[in-house]
């Protein structure tokens, strides 16, 4: 299976300022790659690599603020998806990371490999043995793969080809079941998990845990926190990058059934839905037709597994308007603001 460097997973250093980025997304621009601020050189860092401390950011906010305030040229303005954006020029990479090729590293290593690289090359067997994955379907991500990573460090695994992951997601809730080192989230656990992803949003843990307890993506392998991002396969990509123009159109809130899911294990995530009620709006739409609001979509992996179809669900997100090629457009809705977009099950 072959895949492009430089999508979801991969990470980028640059030639120039020693910054590491995480790609976001499939599909990018000719002259870079969509990337967001993951680490950065700090005298008073607690990761150290090439004898160079360096601190991660973790809030989005956070890293547009560094890079505004010290790397500007890192930050452009998309025409195509109407936003400001984080991104590194392709004349500017120094090296792109990818987990395909982290995974095969440590496959082959036999000396100095950590208890992290340990547990997380364990982890990816279990998977390819009792999930049926091919070896070439498998990736570890994150912060290890860059050296950058700490002793609590999380276990980040990407899962290429869109049948593979399919399979595989069919056969996992099996393997959770029958581990008895690998599983989901305690009900304290789940607690913690809350505070640590969810502090500050507007959500409740109530709201939180209506989805959050069927996710299988996410969970503890001997002790430690794992989490899975799914790739579809390149054919299914649907386009490229010039294809697609997106227009802000405002915020809004709806009541919706989700009528189709298939797509929800995946990075990005789609939910097919049919609009029963807008319950509030602030969009510079002069008539907005319900039935021209096609789907919610989300880069996060937080909206993974959100919802099944026949689900009916509460969303509050970022409404735009979609343009593919000649075709006729219809309108979305985007979830990527942390603290401010929603989307929970309606019981």
């Amino acid at each position: 299976m072959n895949f492009i460097e430089g999508i979801e997973g991969d990470y980028i250093e640059t030639k120039n300022n020693n910054l590491f980025f995480d790609v976001k997304g499939l599909l990018h621009p000719n002259d870079r790659k969509i990337c967001f601020l993951r680490f950065y050189p700090d005298p008073d860092g607690d990761r150290v690599k090439n004898d160079i401390s360096f601190t991660k950011v973790y809030d989005l906010n956070q890293r547009y603020s560094y890079l505004k305030e010290n790397f500007p040229e890192y930050l452009f303005h998309s025409k195509e998806l109407d936003i400001e954006l984080q991104g590194v020029l392709n004349d500017d990479i120094k090296k792109i990371h990818t987990p395909r090729d982290y995974f095969k590293k440590l496959s082959t290593k036999e000396n100095n490999i950590s208890i992290l690289e340990t547990h997380s090359l364990k982890l990816c067997e279990l998977f390819i043995q009792e999930g049926g994955l091919p070896k070439n379907s498998i990736g570890i991500s994150g912060s290890p793969m860059v050296g950058l990573n700490k002793e609590d460090s999380d276990i980040d695994l990407i899962i290429y080809g869109t049948k593979e992951c399919l399979e595989f997601q069919n056969r996992l809730k099996k393997i959770l079941e029958s581990s008895k080192i690998c599983r989901k989230y305690t009900s304290d656990e789940y607690k913690i998990h809350f505070k640590n992803r969810f502090g500050g949003s507007n959500l409740t843990f109530e709201e939180f845990i209506r989805s959050e307890k069927n996710k299988l993506h996410q969970g503890k392998y001997n002790g430690i926190e794992y989490f899975i991002r799914y790739i579809k396969s390149p054919e299914d990509w649907e386009g490229k990058f010039y294809d697609y123009n997106y227009k802000n159109c405002g915020r809004i809130e709806i009541k919706a059934e989700i009528i189709e899911s298939n797509d929800s294990i995946f990075t990005p995530c789609t939910y097919k839905i049919k609009v029963q009620k807008i319950i509030d709006e602030n969009v510079n739409i002069k008539e907005l037709n319900i039935k021209d609001i096609h789907e919610v979509s989300s880069f996060r992996g937080r909206y993974c597994e959100q919802a099944l179809k026949g689900n009916n669900v509460f969303v509050e997100g970022k409404l735009e308007q979609v343009s593919y090629k000649d075709e006729k457009s219809y309108y979305r809705i985007l979830l990527t603001d942390q603290k401010r977009d929603r989307m929970i099950l309606v019981i």
